[in-house]
């Protein structure tokens, strides 16, 4: 009987084209999306590309350049000395560390756009970091961009909304309902039999339309650990779309009209997907403010100042507490250089309780989204699929603890070159310190995922609960 069920449905939606209808638009949207996503990551490509090649041909200079000092052709002030250490590790030989797009970048942007994926380092202090920014139009930035997740998280519910609204009153409407439950067959079965095989049809069309648009954007599947973060991303889908058609079921097991149905569905879909998130994100704002740009760049004006003033004694300090650097003081740049890190060492250390504020109060907004995205079906999606494509807060929070280790090791390579005053050869530059992104390990992006999925599944759940309670009583005669 399920079978038949099926078949017929088949045919009546072939019938009113409905269904190729919305597979086309569904296929437009897919298609357009995975477009922009890629063309995002390509950009991201070609900016990591440029800055590797300008910072190759950089140490290409600094060494012909210590080349033509050592034979005499050239004789450069000590502050553009290719030889002098301090002058190569603060600026000469910056060194760019970057965080590579990961293997399904191009299907969620996520938050990408707006945390910077790559850093010039040198010597100078851990803040100067914060202010490589990308100049981006801000509307775009408000407004994000359209992808692959913009399409599940807000339009993929409203086409599947499209497909069920009348799974039951439709039959009631046109008076086949009576006589199609006069066979054997219950209501339960012929609700859940259209739409598990309207979800089958919509949930297969998305995946095949999402791999194809994948892999024409480049995307390497065979990657290491693009495999199984695309099967998570298409159980996510998956989840999301069987809670939306459950809800469906149970709106129209209330035996309203489909007009009814329409309005309520719409009701939850502005509800889970725009009103909750809305809320969430102002109240999590609210509780827990990240201070301003604005005290930051205060707090540094006033340490400067101080620092400024109390130059000898940081002076003294410093080195007290590196006295390899006491042999160094007599060679006037060297002195130059060991007062420099004093002063930015300082700096750091003032600007340090601004800075731990500032992560402090963005981990406790993490928690909370955390804690309360159980909420609303969207803002499962939305972590589930920034996290499978490696463009949410995590990822970047890695890369910026990897980011301040290596800072700590540049610092650490360059500290002893100065103390002793050594003058760099070609040698010295081809080992200089050279950062690699590391990912951070697939259990974790695995844990929280499948806590999402989790979450989705208990959803649709609860909504095929309360769909098979309301079916029982469905007024079928009225």
């Amino acid at each position: 009987m399920l079978f038949n069920i099926i078949r017929n449905d088949w045919r009546n939606l072939r019938a009113d084209r409905s269904l190729w209808i919305i597979g086309a638009l569904l296929a437009v949207l897919i298609g357009y999306g995975v477009h922009n996503g890629g063309a995002w990551v390509r950009f991201q490509q070609d900016t990591l590309t440029q800055a590797a090649e300008e910072e190759a041909g950089r140490l290409t200079l600094i060494k012909t350049s210590i080349e033509s000092a050592n034979a005499g052709r050239a004789n450069p002030p000590s502050w553009r000395d290719p030889r002098n250490p301090f002058a190569v590790g603060n600026t000469q030989a910056a060194h760019y560390v970057s965080m590579p797009p990961a293997p399904l970048a191009a299907l969620a942007v996520g938050q990408s756009d707006l945390l910077p994926y790559y850093f010039k380092l040198s010597l100078k202090s851990r803040d100067t970091l914060l202010g490589n920014d990308e100049i981006e139009n801000p509307v775009h930035l408000l407004s994000g961009r359209f992808d692959l997740a913009f399409v599940i998280i807000y339009l993929f519910p409203l086409l599947v909304l499209a497909l069920s609204y009348n799974l039951i009153s439709s039959e009631k409407e046109d008076g086949t309902l009576a006589m199609t439950l006069s066979q054997p067959v219950r209501l339960g079965t012929l609700a859940w039999g259209k739409a598990g095989f309207r979800a089958l049809f919509i949930l297969a069309l998305s995946t095949l339309i999402s791999l194809a648009g994948t892999l024409a954007s480049g995307v390497n599947l065979s990657a290491a650990g693009a495999s199984p973060r695309f099967l998570l991303w298409v159980a996510v889908v998956a989840a999301y779309g069987a809670f939306w058609f459950a809800a469906a079921v149970a709106v129209n097991a209330l035996g309203r009209s489909s007009a009814t149905n329409a309005i309520a569905l719409a009701g939850l879909w502005l509800g889970f997907v725009l009103l909750i998130p809305a809320l969430l994100n102002v109240t999590v704002k609210a509780l827990h403010p990240v201070p301003s740009r604005v005290e930051l760049i205060q707090a540094m004006r006033v340490a400067s100042d101080d620092i400024t003033r109390q130059r000898s004694q940081l002076m003294a300090k410093y080195l007290e507490d590196h006295p390899e650097f006491a042999a160094a003081t007599d060679d006037s740049m060297a002195q130059y250089a060991i007062r420099t890190a004093a002063i930015l060492d300082e700096l750091d250390r003032r600007v340090q309780p601004v800075l731990a504020t500032f992560d402090e109060q963005l981990t406790l907004q993490q928690a909370m989204v955390d804690r309360y995205r159980f909420l609303s079906p969207a803002i499962l999606v939305q972590s589930a699929l920034y996290d499978l494509a490696g463009t949410n807060l995590y990822r970047y929070r890695h890369f910026l603890h990897l980011t301040e280790q290596f800072h700590a090791a540049w610092r650490t390579h360059f500290e002893p070159l100065i103390a002793r005053n050594v003058r760099l050869t070609p040698a010295h530059i081809n080992s200089l310190p050279r950062f690699h992104f590391q990912e951070e390990p697939f259990q974790a992006v695995f844990t929280r995922t499948t806590a999402a999925l989790a979450g989705l599944g208990l959803s649709a759940l609860l909504a095929a609960a309360l769909s098979a309670w309301w079916l029982r009583r469905y007024p079928v005669a009225a």
